[in-house]
């Protein structure tokens, strides 16, 4: 079957698409700076506000699975549409909430939404690509790093303007619900994608729900999906640990804590942008080994940096090393033959995941043990096990 679908109507959905990965990123990052006010406000220390944390990465390792089944059924948009609501609405609650139970259920429901979020948007974004014949997913991660950016970024700069931290989040929340609702009908119906994916199996055969089930098992899903926890651990750890480590070691005025996260998403930004042509320009075992050695070595600069400048600036390393490993992966498991795209992405993205979203509350256990600084050090250990493990594998493969 060869599916034509109009130039201009694929240019609107990958518009759109940017644009979810764009509200993605927004909303996930608007999280960052709210986190040492969350802890102060709840007067939790560091092994209670990890375990807070975990919570939220339950939630999104719920929703994970299920998604790629949802997806499958009622098909992505749907689940993009309702997932990015419920972060826009989740946002303004974590930020006044004064009960410890009330922000564990609205971080639990925050998770899972970004949960439900990832799963879809990515699902698209490997069909749209398909459709473009051409990389495109470094571009639409690089614009979640954008996000990201103007999440981290925004809330303390609106703060500082002196405009009530409330009224701050819920300007964030209202243009998240904007952009969602305007870009919705640009995105693939469920009738096309099930076509697209038809199209572009890997396989002649459809795959059944055995198949599909057990796809998760597959040596090549769990190795992508193992390396993305490694990879996605790092950014969780800059997402919800950065903002503390810089306020509590480096003396960073907590208005300003959320630059680590800033200075990582500019990076990262900066390298996805341009990295669909970078990818191509040089093999995936180039740019994923010396990725990993690049952002382990960022993490010991913050780590071992008198200054907070120079904490800024391996964050920044960070970011531009971890920037095109992702896109990367979600690419491949998108090919993988005889996989349904919603089958191997939601298995890569639930044990990638487990990196972001509970992985930042073992680190919380370690710094409440040690130090924080022994906890991010030990990261920088396991991006570089990365770089010798992908190594090993591509020589092998």
């Amino acid at each position: 079957m060869n599916l034509e679908v109009p130039s201009v109507h694929l240019s609107k959905a990958r518009r759109a698409t940017q644009l979810i990965f764009l509200v993605c990123g927004l909303g996930m990052a608007s999280w960052a700076p709210m986190v040492p006010f969350t802890k102060d406000r709840l007067a939790l220390n560091d092994a209670n506000l990890g375990l807070l944390l975990l919570l939220l990465g339950a939630g999104a390792m719920l929703m994970m699975p299920t998604s790629g089944w949802l997806v499958a059924r009622f098909g992505s948009r749907i689940i993009m549409f309702f997932a990015a609501l419920v972060m826009a609405f989740a946002l303004p609650l974590l930020l006044t909430l004064t009960s410890t139970a009330a922000t564990a259920v609205t971080l639990f429901l925050f998770g899972a939404s970004i949960g439900a979020i990832d799963v879809a948007m990515n699902t698209h974004g490997v069909q749209v690509q398909n459709l473009y014949g051409k990389p495109i997913m470094s571009f639409l991660h690089g614009l979640f790093s954008v996000g990201g950016l103007l999440g981290s970024m925004g809330l303390g700069f609106l703060v500082k303007l002196g405009l009530n931290p409330l009224y701050a989040i819920l300007s964030i929340a209202v243009i998240m619900v904007l952009i969602t609702v305007t870009q919705y009908r640009y995105l693939f119906e469920a009738e096309r994608e099930r076509q697209i994916t038809a199209q572009f199996a890997g396989s002649d055969e459809k795959p059944t729900g055995k198949t599909q089930r057990f796809g998760w098992l597959q040596g090549s899903v769990l190795f992508l999906g193992l390396m993305c926890f490694a990879i996605f651990l790092a950014e969780g750890a800059v997402l919800d640990w950065s903002a503390i480590f810089l306020r509590d070691s480096k003396g960073v005025d907590a208005e300003f804590a959320g630059a680590g996260y800033a200075a990582f998403s500019v990076a990262m930004a900066t390298m996805r942008l341009v990295g669909d042509k970078l990818v191509a320009r040089l093999n995936s075992k180039t740019v994923v080994v010396g990725g990993s050695l690049l952002s382990a070595l960022g993490l010991s600069i913050a780590i071992l940096s008198p200054w907070a400048l120079g904490a800024l600036m391996g964050f920044m390393l960070v970011g531009l090393g971890a920037a095109n490993i992702v896109p990367i992966f979600f690419s491949a498991a998108g090919r993988l033959p005889g996989i349904s795209p919603t089958v191997s992405i939601a298995a890569i993205t639930t044990m990638g995941y487990t990196g972001m979203l509970a992985g930042p509350a073992l680190l919380g256990l370690i710094a409440q043990q040690f130090s924080l600084s022994v906890a991010l050090g030990c990261l920088a250990f396991l991006l570089a096990l990365v770089a010798l493990s992908y190594s090993v594998k591509q020589q092998t493969a």
